[in-house]
C-alpha cells in the first residue's frame, strides 16, 4: 500500500530537542513572502471566475462567474507594488527571507524573479499555480509539481529545494514529492515549532513547519490596522524569545504582497523588523538554511517515523 499521512498527536512532547541554532541563538526566525499574484484562478487561465482570496474583497465574488476587475487589480497591486515595498524593507535592513513562489506567477513577473535571484533569497515552491492541491487528481498534481520545478529553474536559476501547497496538501502530495525527488524539505504542516523527520516510502523526508497564525492573512480575516498585527507577532516573538533560554524554537512569519505591501500595513512590518533586530541571540535566516542546519545537527534517525 502506498504511503499515506498519519496523525501524530504527541510529537516532541515536553522535551523537544535543542535545535543548536548557530551562535547559540534562542530563536530562529524565518520571514516568508508568498508570491502568488498571476497564478491564482482566473477567467484568463480557464477557471471561469476571478479569485479574490486574501484581498480586500475576500468574499465578494464567491459564487460569481466571469471577470471581477476589482479583484484582478487587487492581485496586480501585490505584484506591481507590494513586492517591491517588501523587497526594499528587507534589503535596507540586510535581512534574508524566503519566497513561497508560485512558478507561473514568477514567469509573469521576470523583473521580480531577477530581484529575488540577485538578493540571494531562497525560493520554496508554492506550486505551479495558487490552487488547492487537494482538489487535483493524483496525475494532475504530479504534473503540477513537474511543471513548477522546470519553470523555477528557468526564472530564478535553480531547482526549488522546498515545497509548500496553498493552505494544505493532498493526501498524495508528500509521496509525490518523494517520487519526484530532489526536495530537501516541505512546509505543509502547522502542528509543530521545530523541524522533524518522517519516513515516506522508505525514504527520509524533513518537515519544516509553517504558521498561519504569525501571518498577515489576519488582515483578510478582520484585523484592521498595523498596530494589531505588530502586537500579534511581537507577542509571539516575546514568548518564543523568553522560552528560548531553555527551549529554543523557530518562528515563521508569513507575508503576502497584496496584503502587507500596502503602506498602512507595511508600517507594522517595519516596526517588527526593527524590533527583532534590537535583540541579541536571534537567527534571522532563510528557510533552506534552517533545513540544512537541521540535517547537519539532527540527522535522520532511521525508519519508523510516521511511515
Amino acid at each position: 500500500m502506498s504511503w499515506e499521512p498519519k496523525r501524530d498527536l504527541v510529537g516532541y512532547g515536553a522535551n523537544p530537542p535543542d535545535p543548536k541554532w548557530p551562535g547559540g541563538a534562542r530563536l530562529a526566525i524565518n520571514f516568508v513572502v508568498n508570491f502568488e499574484e498571476g497564478s491564482e484562478p482566473s477567467v484568463q487561465d480557464g477557471e471561469g471566475y476571478t479569485e479574490t482570496g486574501l484581498t480586500e474583497s475576500s468574499t465578494s465574488s464567491i459564487g460569481l462567474k466571469g471577470r471581477d476587475l476589482a479583484g484582478e487589480g487587487m492581485f496586480e497591486y501585490g505584484s506591481r507594488v507590494g513586492f517591491w515595498r517588501i523587497h526594499r524593507a528587507f534589503q535596507e535592513r540586510g535581512l534574508p527571507l524566503t519566497v513561497f513562489g508560485c512558478a507561473l506567477a514568477l514567469e509573469r513577473n521576470l523583473p521580480a524573479a531577477e530581484a529575488i535571484r540577485a538578493a540571494g533569497w531562497d525560493v520554496c515552491c508554492h506550486g505551479w499555480r495558487w490552487v488547492r492541491h487537494f482538489q487535483l487528481s493524483e496525475e494532475e498534481e504530479r504534473e503540477h509539481i513537474r511543471k513548477a520545478i522546470k519553470s523555477l529553474e528557468q526564472t530564478v536559476g535553480e531547482r526549488p529545494a522546498g515545497w509548500y501547497c496553498r493552505y494544505g496538501p493532498s493526501v498524495n502530495t508528500r509521496r509525490l514529492l518523494i517520487e519526484e525527488g530532489g526536495f530537501t524539505y516541505d512546509s505543509d504542516y502547522y502542528g509543530e515549532e521545530l523541524p522533524f523527520w518522517q519516513t515516506v516510502e522508505g525514504k527520509p523526508h524533513l518537515i519544516v513547519p509553517y504558521s498561519l497564525t504569525n501571518n498577515d492573512g489576519k488582515y483578510a480575516a478582520g484585523m484592521v490596522h498595523s498596530d494589531q498585527w505588530f502586537g500579534l507577532v511581537k507577542d509571539a516573538f516575546d514568548v518564543l524569545y523568553k522560552e528560548g533560554s531553555t527551549q529554543p524554537k523557530m518562528m515563521s512569519v508569513g507575508l503576502h504582497q497584496r496584503l502587507i505591501g500596502h503602506p498602512a500595513r507595511m508600517a507594522g512590518l517595519w516596526r517588527f523588523l526593527d524590533y527583532v533586530q534590537q535583540h541579541q541571540g536571534v537567527w534571522v535566516t532563510r528557510r533552506l538554511d534552517i533545513a540544512k542546519h537541521w540535517i547537519a545537527t539532527h540527522p535522520y534517525p532511521g525508519k519508523g517515523l510516521n511511515e
